[in-house]
């Protein structure tokens, strides 16, 4: 299913999402093909967002677009000893 039909048929909710299909541009994950698994109630997305299996995002259907920002630079560096 496109983005657009998933807007359409959840309109301002929090969706949880199977990722089918995407491509990269630049450092962004733009989403091609989704399978909407549930809506989320905006008091747990959060929560859920946190708890997203690989696979699968918590997004909210008031984005025009769904577009994942790749981090290529660690928050955290490792010292090797």
């Amino acid at each position: 299913m496109k983005w657009k039909e998933v807007r359409e048929l959840f309109p301002n909710q929090f969706v949880l999402l199977s990722i089918l299909s995407y491509h990269e541009k630049d450092d962004k994950k733009i989403i091609d093909e989704v399978a909407p698994i549930r809506v989320i109630p905006d008091e747990m997305a959060n929560k859920e967002f946190f708890r997203v299996k690989p696979g699968t995002v918590v997004y909210h259907t008031g984005n025009e677009e769904c577009v994942i920002h790749i981090r290529r630079d660690p928050l955290i560096r490792v010292r090797h000893v």
